[in-house]
């Protein structure tokens, strides 16, 4: 064991006991996202334990990432994205993923409470994390009549929205963008993707199919957009204007929770030969739906009710359930054989374990 994992082990040990099912995705988090050839595993590792992180070699993730994988164009085409000097692939050449999601690892830097002051190696020199978000300012494009700007402008907003206040505009290449109309535009996207949902909770419906429709076409079933969008409501002008708007969408997700248990109960019976597979997929859903009420909670104040309360605890059992199932399939324990087998599942299996042992961090 290095000397990294000893201290890692000692801080875990003199921690308040967790539930198993916890303890057991803060590990998986802990050892796999390590992998310091796969900065999107080392951000998500950050997701769950912080801005100190560190990746297996001993350095620390953010320092990872930016020396071996930030990318930089002076000329003046902009660069790596339309108008921004700095950025990642998205993918590495043998598709190990660096930012599937534009500007999913800036964010990440952002949420990890890491200063904007805060300075990282590159491969030509250093870099500040508030030229970082500067860059992304820059090269912002806002199209909110694409559906598929929507599907990747999650991480983005979410940025915006944590290093933003409303009455400011964001600094562009071409000029500056109300951030008060981003946020309000991604409101109004959000309602869209999820009327469908709505509309089954207003019938009484004991569930919505899944089809890739609306906010099941979103990465992670769209709860990286939700938690942007709601994020936003932390300051009191916002939560006064959104009201019910916002209440309703909150309504919505507690739907969710149900609807998509039925579904993953359902297929468990009919095609239990793709167990693997589903149970990953509740581990991302209930582990992101507790991640999203967990910052709803911290960041705007927002107190669940009585019944709200029980749902989030069904979750937490559902989450149980889910992990003991895997446990049980001894998927935790077999990663290298998943990854040759389904590569797709394998990333699940680090992504979504640390966002739920971060979704389970904030609902101890």
């Amino acid at each position: 064991m290095t000397v990294v994992a000893v201290a890692v082990t000692l801080l875990l040990s003199q921690a308040a006991p967790k539930a198993h099912a916890h303890q057991v995705l803060l590990d998986q988090c802990l050892v796999y996202a390590a992998d310091p050839k796969n900065p999107w595993a080392l951000a998500h590792g950050m997701t769950a334990y912080g801005g100190s992180y560190l990746a297996s070699d001993g350095r620390k993730a953010t320092d990872v990432i930016t020396k071996d994988f930030l990318a930089r164009n002076l000329l003046p085409d902009g660069g790596v994205g339309v108008g921004n000097t700095y950025g990642f692939q998205r993918y590495a050449s043998d598709r190990t993923p660096i930012e599937p999601h534009s500007n999913l690892i800036t964010k990440t830097f952002v949420m990890a409470k890491l200063p904007l002051t805060t300075t990282f190696p590159t491969a030509w020199g250093t870099v500040t994390l508030q030229q970082l978000v500067d860059g992304v300012k820059k090269g912002f494009r806002h199209v909110p009549s694409s559906d598929e700007y929507w599907r990747d402008a999650a991480w983005t907003i979410d940025l915006f929205s944590q290093t933003g206040k409303p009455g400011t505009t964001i600094a562009t290449e071409l000029g500056p963008i109300s951030l008060d109309v981003v946020m309000n535009d991604a409101l109004d996207a959000l309602e869209k993707n999820q009327a469908e949902l709505a509309d089954g909770l207003k019938k009484g419906l004991p569930e919505v199919p899944k089809r890739k429709q609306g906010i099941y076409a979103h990465p992670c079933g769209g709860l990286h957009f939700i938690q942007a969008v709601f994020g936003w409501s932390r300051f009191p002008e916002v939560k006064k204007k959104w009201g019910p708007r916002l209440e309703g969408q909150i309504a919505v997700l507690f739907y969710r929770l149900e609807s998509e248990r039925r579904q993953y109960d359902a297929a468990l019976q009919q095609a239990p030969q793709f167990k693997l597979n589903i149970l990953t997929q509740e581990v991302k859903f209930y582990g992101h739906f507790l991640e999203t009420l967990g910052r709803l909670k911290n960041e705007t104040g927002w107190k669940p009710n009585k019944e709200q309360e029980l749902s989030i605890n069904r979750a937490r059992a559902l989450l149980d359930a889910a992990v003991k199932g895997l446990e049980e399939m001894k998927a935790f324990s077999t990663m290298a054989a998943i990854k040759q087998s389904n590569p797709q599942v394998y990333l699940d299996l680090i992504g979504d374990s640390c966002h739920a042992a971060n979704g389970w961090n904030q609902w101890p």
